[in-house]
């Protein structure tokens, strides 16, 4: 047990000596958490998207389209196709009436009201079953739409980022205009970036006939769903795909995660070079401003390992302080930041906020302790290597 007593001794002299060398460490805390807080800022955009999305999802609701959509403006169903489905086996009934809405999905331009620039906000025809199927849904301020009316219900994601949505507004959209009524909440969800009306009024308004594109449906269990899909399929008057609604918004948000994800890993190795050369000059200041310390200790009887484990976990622990210094000032600057973006797969935009997760944070520290590792591997070798006689003789 003598080397560990020896590491632990020496480890606990050099971070004590911290403080006398305290410009050239903060060079590499600085580095790592500059590292760190970048890592999590970018990919908490990834992240708080991605829950956005699956966030509106359940498995025991279904999100149905024709067969080989890739998704709600690319799909058509018909009146009919909701009233097979209606009568379809797992899907849940409220007394005689199934939960079933048949929905239709518009884009239509409302200014920002950071930029008062015009964006894709998308507007969802319904119908009444919509507020069931989505469970987590509840009215926040004013009232439902009107069954007929040109009246929107808006989800409170869409009221804070957008122009033009509060209760009482009224908003142009086409030749039409649109009364707003109520905020709506779900649960932080993508529903929460759009706005209802009644689905007749807005097949209407766009001309679209008696049409729509996607039909929701609440199951009586999770495991309904193949249940369903079985039925679907063994009926010839229906063509369709049928997900979950954790599956179809999973799919959704794939392409926007992936994309961020390919831009902050590459970002943040490239930055994670650069704190390595930070912590490797940094500490081969160290070594050579406490060489002849080194040198005495090893003249006294310390051997090489415990110098070089001590110098090393030197490295580490400033890198650990600067990872959870980059992770703290991440989270504080960063999580629960509201944006917008346009989500490829719908061509509308998504509000989201940044997500700072305890895995972000982790992760964050799981870098910085390599950076720190192999920052000092190279200077606690040249610790070692260097002959006592020659660094006692050199100071």
């Amino acid at each position: 047990m003598s080397w560990l007593n020896q590491i632990i001794s020496v480890t606990i002299f050099n971070l004590r000596s911290i403080p006398q060398r305290l410009a050239a460490s903060l060079v590499a805390i600085i580095g790592v958490s500059a590292v760190v807080g970048v890592f999590a800022a970018v990919l908490s955009m990834a992240s708080g998207f991605e829950k956005t999305m699956i966030a509106a999802g359940t498995e025991d609701a279904v999100v149905i389209l024709r067969a080989g959509s890739t998704g709600e403006l690319a799909s058509a169903v018909s009146n009919e196709h909701i009233q097979i489905v209606s009568t379809a086996p797992g899907v849940r009934s409220d007394g005689d009436t199934a939960m079933v809405s048949g929905e239709l999905y518009v884009v239509v331009d409302v200014a920002k009201k950071s930029t008062n620039d015009s964006a894709n906000v998308p507007l969802r025809g319904v119908q009444e079953g919509a507020y069931a199927i989505r469970e987590n849904l509840s009215i926040i301020e004013g009232r439902p739409f009107e069954p007929g009316r040109n009246e929107l219900l808006v989800g409170r994601s869409a009221q804070r980022m957008f122009k033009g949505l509060e209760v009482g507004d009224i908003i142009p959209f086409g030749l039409t205009e649109w009364s707003v009524v109520g905020v709506f909440e779900d649960d932080g969800s993508v529903s929460e970036s759009e706005l209802w009306a009644d689905v007749r009024v807005v097949q209407s308004t766009y001309r679209r006939g008696n049409s729509y594109q996607t039909i929701r449906a609440k199951l009586e269990s999770a495991d309904a769903i193949d249940e369903l899909r079985a039925a679907l399929e063994a009926d010839p008057r229906i063509d369709v795909d049928v997900f979950s609604e954790r599956e179809f918004y999973s799919s959704q948000s794939e392409a926007m995660t992936n994309l961020i994800n390919a831009v902050g890993y590459p970002v943040t190795f490239l930055m994670a070079i650069g704190a390595i050369f930070g912590a490797l000059n940094t500490m081969y200041s160290s070594i050579s401003a406490r060489g002849k310390e080194i040198a005495t200790l090893r003249a006294i009887g310390f051997g090489p390992l415990p110098v070089l484990a001590s110098v090393i976990i030197e490295s580490a622990f400033l890198a650990v302080i600067g990872g959870m210094l980059g992770g703290g000032l991440a989270w504080l600057f960063f999580n629960g930041f509201t944006v917008s973006t346009l989500n490829a797969a719908s061509f509308s935009q998504v509000v989201f906020d940044f997500a700072v997760t305890g895995d972000l944070i982790r992760q964050g520290l799981v870098a910085a302790v390599v950076i720190g590792l192999v920052g000092g591997l190279f200077p606690a070798i040249r610790a070692v290597r260097v002959p006592v006689a020659t660094a006692l003789r050199e100071l």
